[in-house]
């Protein structure tokens, strides 16, 4: 938020949070809510699904696109979220994107990337391993996983958890 300051002198700083955010732990929304950022959509008690339905219903044409999180969700928390962490996630994910594979996350651990995608898309990855090998490596990684649990929103929460436990 300290690098908006300047442009927001004056202004309000709008989220899209809706509702099925808030059940998760998310520290920049805290921040953002701190420095007095709102959140119109929680306050109307729009969910992700009410979302999608008046953006149909609105002829927009992104009312079924993947929900596409922040890219510093990829990120273990402990770890700095740095203009080339993010440039080597976003080309990993591009160039998985680019292999037809819609909804996914790439995990990064350092050198290692951890893909996540639906469960239904496992086999379709492992189908295709050289190429996604290529693709990951291609933006800088290592080492390439994959997550077998599958694509699940906030699940580098469980490490919170189980360190709390």
């Amino acid at each position: 938020m300290d690098a908006l300051d300047p442009l927001a002198a004056g202004a309000t700083i709008v989220l899209g949070v809706n509702v099925d955010d808030l059940g998760d732990y998310r520290p920049g929304q805290a921040v953002a809510a701190g420095r007095g950022a709102v959140f119109p959509l929680v306050e109307a008690g729009f969910t992700k699904a009410d979302v999608r339905e008046w953006s149909r219903r609105l002829g927009l044409r992104t009312w079924d696109k993947p929900a596409a999180a922040c890219l510093s969700s990829r990120v273990p928390y402990g770890t700095a979220v740095t203009v080339t962490v993010l440039s080597r996630v976003e080309r990993a994910e591009a160039g998985l994107h680019a292999l037809g594979f819609r909804a996914l996350r790439v995990r990064h651990y350092g050198e290692t990337a951890r893909i996540e995608v639906p469960v239904e898309d496992l086999a379709a990855v492992v189908d295709r391993r050289e190429a996604v090998v290529s693709a990951v490596r291609s933006a800088g990684y290592a080492y390439v996983t994959l997550d077998l649990e599958g694509l699940r929103s906030g699940n580098l929460n469980q490490a919170i958890t189980v360190s709390r436990s």
